[in-house]
């Protein structure tokens, strides 16, 4: 199984999906980390000169169609994998990396291999509350 973290320096989740440089994208078998991988990641920056559609009020951050198709241009690199965990991430890339068939999920924990192996192991909460 294949399980992407975001994250800035391979060891820690990162804070906010659409800010993270990286995706650590880790392999599991037979309940151990066989292989890392660091892929590069689109965020924020790569799109600030494209136009900005207005937010409707009452309209989730990030959920319209402009939106959407920025996160799945971020989420790309990691279409091979399962799930992605993430500290952070607003309602629009969380809806549209589960549109990509991806498990998305808001973590506490901030050890990259402490998370990994707590979603391989059934055992990871995901924190649906800390969406914004």
């Amino acid at each position: 199984m294949k399980i992407a973290v975001i994250t800035d320096d391979g060891k820690t989740i990162s804070q906010h999906f659409g800010r993270a440089q990286h995706y650590l994208v880790a392999t599991v078998e037979n309940g151990q980390i066989v292989n890392r991988e660091m892929r590069d990641k689109l965020g924020h920056n790569h799109f600030s000169n494209q136009p900005h559609e207005e937010e409707k009020p009452g309209q989730p951050h990030g959920t319209d169609a402009a939106s959407h198709n920025k996160h799945l241009q971020m989420s790309e690199a990691i279409t091979d994998c399962e799930a992605l965990l993430c500290r952070g991430m607003g309602t629009g890339a969380y809806e549209s990396i589960k549109a990509r068939n991806i498990r998305p999920m808001i973590t506490d924990i901030a050890d990259v291999d402490e998370a990994v192996m707590a979603y391989a192991n059934g055992k990871i909460i995901d924190h649906v509350e800390k969406l914004h």
